[in-house]
């Protein structure tokens, strides 16, 4: 099978003049080499493809693919991550990973909680903060915390985002809103332990690869898993396989997540627990990152006895089964 890669890689955009924060989320080629080198082990044919803007002039020139493997995250509006996929719909062309809505909700971390909360499923209060004007309407308890509506890896978590009192409140909107030109984030701010989940597969085959704990050491930003602890995790952070009763719980409900959003092929769900130790949704990726090494998709796997290799096979297995293109060669 012809396999494409789309995906945005960092040192293009770094080469462009794009700051480090901005491009936090985009691929190092060690990711999108490790990613062929699975496919071409599994006896297919891998095929960079790159960004949105390689994609649009391939296909114009009739090239096709009979999957895609897309991690293109894009770099502008609410829908970048769901302008790949929309297009490979348009020309009928299957891919791996969900497709443009959910990846559209799932950008916007206030839809996604609008959902997850309607479904019953436990989340944060929030409100989402388009304005400085909105904050007079907040009426959540502090402590609180405040993210960018709209970014991953981390991006725009400081130490500021943990939220105190009010005046702090309208200094860290103001600032949020200024930077990232996008609404804030503002949650309740949960004390207790901080879980990442793995999923995989779809329908009746969706299965968690594993529970990870996100462990912030000394000298790390405390209480919040922040852009500055993700990029020196090695120094600051330690994951741990866990397997008690509240991780269980965490599981459960990123399972239930991962379905009510309705993902496909894989995710990972990141939660946290309040005072009472009951684990709460607080956001969920269906691109997560794919680094062997560095990508926390891959460190739960390497955790419970699944390497790499295994992890994409079951990835692009899935992907194959959904779209009925099993056996072919």
């Amino acid at each position: 099978m012809r396999i494409g890669m789309t995906y945005d890689l960092r040192d293009d955009y770094l080469a462009a003049g794009y700051g480090k924060e901005e491009t936090a989320e985009f691929d190092r080629l060690s990711t999108i080499e490790a990613i062929e080198g699975a496919i071409r082990n599994m006896g297919h044919e891998p095929q960079r493809i790159g960004n949105l803007m390689s994609l649009v002039p391939q296909l114009a020139a009739g090239i096709r693919w009979d999957l895609v493997f897309n991690i293109a995250e894009g770099l502008y509006g609410f829908g970048r991550e769901s302008q790949v996929p929309a297009l490979l719909d348009a020309y009928r062309i299957p891919y791996v990973f969900s497709g443009p809505l959910v990846q559209a909700i799932t950008l916007h971390k206030g839809i996604a909680k609008h959902i997850v909360r309607d479904c019953g499923l436990a989340t944060p209060a929030f409100a989402v903060i388009t304005s400085i004007a909105d904050i007079a309407a907040i009426a959540l308890p502090y402590p609180l915390f405040a993210k960018p509506v709209a970014e991953g890896t981390g991006k725009g978590v400081t130490p500021a985002s943990k939220i105190s009192e009010p005046g702090q409140l309208r200094t860290t909107c103001a600032a949020l809103l200024d930077t990232f030109k996008q609404p804030v984030l503002v949650e309740t701010f949960l004390p207790g332990r901080e879980f990442t989940v793995g999923i995989v597969g779809n329908g009746d085959d969706v299965r968690s690869i594993g529970i990870m704990e996100v462990v912030l050491l000394d000298h790390s930003e405390p209480d919040i898993y922040s852009y500055h602890n993700k990029e020196f995790y090695e120094e600051l952070v330690k994951y741990r396989a866990v397997d008690d009763l509240e991780a269980q719980a965490a599981e459960a409900l990123a399972l239930e997540c991962y379905r009510v959003l309705g993902c496909c092929d894989a995710a990972r769900v990141d939660l946290r627990s309040d005072a009472t130790a009951r684990p709460h949704f607080i956001e969920i990726n269906p691109l997560a990152g794919l680094h062997p090494d560095h990508s926390d998709l891959c460190i739960i796997a390497t955790k419970y006895g699944i390497d790499y290799q295994q992890l994409m096979e079951r990835i692009i297995n899935a992907s194959i089964v959904r779209h009925g293109l099993a056996g072919r060669g």
